[in-house]
């Protein structure tokens, strides 16, 4: 899959291209639906597969103050996007300037002349251009006067989905982890880089790894304690992991801090991507730090437990 990160960087103009729009926040399996048909309507021409999705999030420029936070960071999106066998992503960013284009002239100057679309895929109830004018019918009638196809998802078909964006940041911002995941089709990942923190686990013979997210628009679970997983050096390794503010030992920032099982190698400095498998228990305060460290090896026998028995 080649990326493009703008419409205006799209260059291959000898291709057509059968083409799907939208946010893809998740890439859920409701968006693997709508990929699933784009790959199939592929299979039967030469044309090329174009995924147009955009960034910043249009709400987030169009509603002043609107703080929705992202199930992917841009690099997750496209690793994501990448398995399935896609021929492009074009990322376009998304401005105040960009949302100020009528339905036609989009239609006309991005999807027509820039994306030479020859059919596009499109979800119930999508709406495009300027202040949302554009829907289905509309479409219909560019695609007779441009020559492409139009085919849309009906409702029924989403509803048999039963899945949103939206619930699956509810479902990760109440801890409800297996739910999001289901949902999702996929583990919830987390991708950071592995940096020093103040030592205390390695204190209470608990030493963790913290990871610093950089892209703040990017949905961090509910406070509390979860079952994870790794990939390092190409082998599998679980782990618990603390999201919190650690009030037993007054901690005043969030922090995200795993312990990894079995595992004593330094990985300061270098970038980790974990999925999160299931939530343990909420975040809590105790009245000692040996209190603390006595359920933390609870966490881990639960954790090793459960582990065990989903093997």
């Amino acid at each position: 899959m080649k990326v493009h990160h703008s419409i205006q960087k799209f260059k291959e103009k000898k291709y057509t291209s059968i083409l799907t729009i939208g946010t893809f926040d998740g890439v859920h399996i409701g968006h693997q639906k709508i990929i699933e048909r784009l790959n199939h309507s592929k299979k039967k021409s030469k044309d090329k597969s174009i995924i147009l999705t955009f960034f910043p999030h249009p709400r987030k420029v169009l509603q002043f103050g609107n703080e929705i936070k992202m199930l992917n960071t841009m690099d997750e999106k496209i690793q994501l996007l990448e398995k399935f066998g896609l021929d492009y992503l074009v990322i376009e960013p998304f401005t105040e300037e960009f949302s100020q284009l009528s339905a036609l002239n989009f239609t006309r100057d991005i999807l027509v002349n820039q994306l030479a679309i020859k059919k596009l895929i499109i979800g119930h109830d999508h709406h495009f251009g300027k202040n949302r004018e554009g829907n289905f019918e509309q479409l219909q009638e560019f695609g007779e006067l441009y020559d492409f196809e139009v085919e849309e998802i009906t409702a029924q078909e989403i509803e048999n989905v039963s899945v949103s964006s939206t619930k699956i940041r509810k479902a990760l911002e109440e801890g409800l982890i297996e739910k999001a995941n289901a949902y999702l089709g996929y583990n919830y990942l987390l991708t950071g880089k592995i940096v020093k923190g103040e030592g205390l686990g390695r204190k209470i013979n608990f030493p963790t790894i913290n990871i610093y997210i950089q892209e703040d628009y990017k949905l961090i679970p509910k406070k509390g304690v979860y079952i994870i997983k790794t990939t390092i050096s190409k082998k599998i390794i679980f782990g618990i992991m603390n999201i919190g503010n650690r009030p037993t030992v007054s901690g005043k920032n969030q922090t995200i801090e795993v312990h990894l099982l079995d595992f004593k190698e330094n990985l300061y400095g270098e970038k980790i991507q974990i999925e999160v498998l299931k939530h343990l228990r909420d975040e809590q305060k105790f009245d000692s730090i040996e209190i603390l460290s006595s359920q933390i090896k609870k966490d881990e026998n639960t954790a090793r437990k459960w582990i065990k028995n989903q093997s």
